[in-house]
């Protein structure tokens, strides 16, 4: 069952982009897709947090620099990567943003690297080489696809904001429930793009019906079942094999993309989309020999809330039965 749970949220996740592309089509902009996403998705796990005893618990003795921190992080890093994939939504194909973003776990390596808190193997070497060589390969082999340049350049804005924003989750992950987080996350990313409608006069909210359904698959499918899904599977799987099976993710866009808005990859770029995908398997396998708090630690690559077992629980018992887990974007 947990390795089903895992996969259904990343193809919940993975449906996000197609979700966005629909949207736009009828008539949503990005603001309005943004402010409409992170206020249900904030309203939706509210609900549960309020709804079980441990996490409102947790909730009350959360220490004001946690508190800070995590509505921080949706203020500004998780805002701020959303806005740039959704921008980057708009003027490319939804398949090929999804491989672009999906270079964000090798970015997580290399930043853990830097800052002490990893160390580079040479199958993790190998493994980094392999991800920017398939990288490049999908850049370079766009043909069937509509490639547009500052389209990628939004879409590796929103990988390397992704990548901070984890390695910040990082230092705080540990210290309250990743459903706790998740919705702290929501309404400090709701607070600044209603924040943002207010400064600019208005979201833009009259479009019609279609919109609005759109827009509830974005925030009840792929946030808050997506989250939800994957809290229950990453607690009964653990982190590694959880992140391995995130890989899905980028799957489901691009074979939903193709059945639903007629998109292609190029030969070369399927095979730079499975050196990417297979170099970030690579980089989540767990090593024989290994502590588990290393391991945990290194699991922080998806969903910055979401990677932590140490995490998964409050005062003894399960804090996500329920769970649908991060992506991203």
């Amino acid at each position: 069952m947990g390795p089903l749970l895992c996969l259904v949220s990343a193809a919940c996740f993975g449906a996000m982009a197609v979700f966005g592309k629909l949207a736009y089509d009828a008539g949503v902009s990005p603001g309005a897709l943004l402010l409409v996403r992170f206020t249900l998705a904030a309203v939706l796990l509210a609900a549960v947090v309020l709804a079980r005893p441990e996490l409102r618990r947790a909730l009350a003795a959360l220490p004001r620099q946690v508190l800070a921190i995590a509505l921080g992080l949706g203020a500004i890093g998780y805002a701020a990567q959303a806005g740039l994939y959704f921008a980057a939504l708009r003027l490319m194909a939804a398949s090929l943003l999804s491989l672009i973003l999906y270079t964000y776990p090798v970015l997580v390596t290399v930043g853990a690297v830097l800052l002490g808190r990893d160390r580079l193997t040479p199958a993790r070497g190998v493994a980094l080489l392999a991800a920017c060589g398939g990288t490049l390969l999908v850049l370079l082999g766009a043909g069937g696809t509509a490639f547009h340049p500052a389209g990628a350049v939004l879409a590796f804005g929103a990988a390397v904001t992704y990548t901070g924003y984890i390695l910040v989750a990082d230092t705080v992950v540990r210290r309250l429930p990743p459903v706790l987080l998740s919705m702290l996350v929501m309404l400090g990313a709701a607070g600044t793009l209603g924040a943002r409608a207010v400064v600019t006069g208005g979201a833009g909210l009259g479009f019609g019906a279609p919109g609005w359904l759109w827009l509830a698959c974005i925030a009840l499918v792929s946030t808050v079942l997506a989250m939800l899904t994957f809290f229950a599977g990453l607690r009964r799987t653990g982190p590694s094999t959880a992140a391995i099976l995130s890989t899905f993710e980028p799957v489901v866009t691009t074979a939903l993309a193709a059945l639903i808005l007629g998109e292609s990859l190029t030969g070369v770029q399927l095979g730079g989309a499975a050196l990417v995908l297979s170099s970030t398997a690579v980089l989540q396998l767990r090593r024989t020999g290994e502590r588990p708090e290393t391991l945990e630690r290194r699991s922080s690559i998806r969903w910055d809330t979401r990677r932590r077992d140490d995490g998964l629980t409050t005062g003894g018992r399960p804090a996500t039965s329920t769970d649908l887990g991060g992506s991203d974007a």
